[in-house]
């Protein structure tokens, strides 16, 4: 049976539906008052607007108020194809009717799961193991990375995000409780940033170059040389939505090629169809050596893999990469039911579309709103930058929750990032919702200007 992006479809003469004269609500309050009691270690957006959600359809979600919202974060990155996506539910009900887990024994769902992602996956890349979470494959890729090199060392980037267990958290900033340093042989390097970028030629444009050259000097004084991988994210996403300058991953592919240094492309956030493409790193025509999926692989169900290139797929026997629940029928069926669905509604065409349509949007709206710096758009992933001086880019933290805040009590379900608002709506969303997401946006926008007095 095949679905179209119609069951997706909102009236937006009814949503969004904003019921209680405060938002959150009462029974959100109270809900979330129970809970925090006992849970600890909300999310930042969480802790800025703790809504208790009930129940979400599409590109909607409504709270334990009866409040509906327009999703624009899917789950922060998760429900790329909208909440209780047809297919996928009918497919994680039937797989939980059968077999729910088997530890990594084959199945015949997962061996479906498996032949479709090489059919889907660019190149060579088909050695592959899965796993229930992104810090989980982001591990495994690492162990690989180095079973495959037999060198030790590894390279990540500032600001970028990769998980939040072991050697996952030394891959990206460190906090005192995470331990004194972060462990011994991975080092952070600074990676092109086209809004603010540290390394500039003469006419002020970003100097690919000249990073790759640092980081050559940097192994040479810094390291011991033992480089097994570069790990970086092809979109930064925690750190708000940051691209590279296009020339950045073929050049850095190249530089990889002729040090011997693997490319591990985290694509747990960006892949399957959230920039319109399966991975990322195809809008730049490069091939990673390792790549991880997660988020959006599964729609929401807890289920993410670490794939590597065909000359490597035989380090994964040397790992001890099986997991208790990677692989298991209902993640193999969510993941499988995904895909297909992204294939027979035509949603990677559907994220360019409407990529065309907040291309033009975001840039209305810089043109109209002193305190935007910078957007950022490719597929159904954005971000746009509140400074308060263009000149200066000083980022405007107060304004980023002022905005995020207004935008969520008007009916929008969104990701604060300090002064960058992240937004990455599900790919089945129509040009009519984009819309009026948008529309809510731009008006809060113009709220906190006028409230900073700009």
């Amino acid at each position: 049976m095949s679905y179209s992006i119609e069951w997706a479809k909102v009236d937006l003469n009814k949503i969004p539906d904003i019921r209680t004269s405060e938002v959150p609500g009462p029974k959100s309050r109270e809900l979330h008052g129970r809970a925090s009691a006992i849970m600890k270690g909300y999310s930042g957006q969480v802790k800025l607007f703790p809504v208790v959600f009930e129940k979400g359809y599409g590109c909607t979600l409504t709270d334990a108020d009866g409040n509906t919202y327009l999703d624009f974060s899917s789950g922060i990155y998760v429900t790329t194809l909208g909440h209780c996506h047809p297919k996928v539910t009918e497919a994680v009900q039937k797989a939980a009717g059968q077999l729910m887990n088997c530890h990594d024994f084959t199945t015949p769902i997962k061996v479906k799961l498996l032949e479709k992602l090489k059919e889907i996956l660019p190149g060579d890349l088909s050695g592959m193991q899965l796993y229930d979470s992104g810090t989980t494959a982001v591990e495994a890729g690492l162990r690989v990375c180095r079973a495959a090199t037999g060198k030790h060392e590894f390279l990540s980037c500032f600001a970028d995000f990769h998980g939040k267990s072991g050697h996952s958290i030394s891959l990206a900033r460190m906090k005192p409780v995470n331990g004194p340093t972060r462990a011994p042989g991975f080092y952070m390097l600074p990676r092109p940033n086209t809004y603010r970028p540290l390394f500039t030629r003469t006419d002020g444009s970003v100097d690919t170059e000249a990073y790759l050259k640092f980081y050559d000097e940097f192994i040479l004084e810094g390291t011991t040389g033992q480089i097994a991988a570069i790990v970086l994210e092809p979109i930064q996403g925690w750190a708000g939505s940051i691209f590279p300058p296009d020339d950045f991953f073929p050049k850095l592919r190249r530089w990889c090629d002729e040090r011997n240094i693997l490319l591990f492309s985290d694509e747990v956030l960006t892949s399957m169809g959230r920039t319109g493409t399966f991975l990322a790193m195809e809008h730049w025509d490069t091939i990673p050596d390792v790549v991880t999926l997660g988020k959006g692989f599964g729609n929401g169900f807890p289920v993410t893999a670490m794939i590597v290139r065909e000359e490597y797929a035989e380090s994964i026997e040397t790992i001890s990469a099986s997991t208790s629940y990677g692989g298991n029928p209902m993640a193999c069926a969510a993941a499988l039911a995904s895909i297909e669905a992204i294939q027979e509604e035509g949603l990677l065409e559907n994220a360019k579309r409407l990529e065309n349509y907040f291309v033009k949007r975001l840039d209305s709206m810089k043109e109209n709103h002193p305190i935007i710096g910078d957007v950022r758009c490719k597929g159904c992933l954005m971000g746009v930058e509140l400074v308060k001086d263009r000149t200066t880019k000083e980022p405007f933290n107060k304004a980023g929750e002022y905005v995020y805040k207004s935008a969520f009590r008007k009916g929008l379900a969104w990701i604060p990032a300090g002064h960058i608002l992240r937004m990455s709506p599900p790919i089945v969303m129509d040009t009519d919702v984009a819309g009026k997401c948008m529309d809510i946006i731009d008006e809060a926008i113009g709220e906190a200007e006028q409230h900073f007095g700009y």
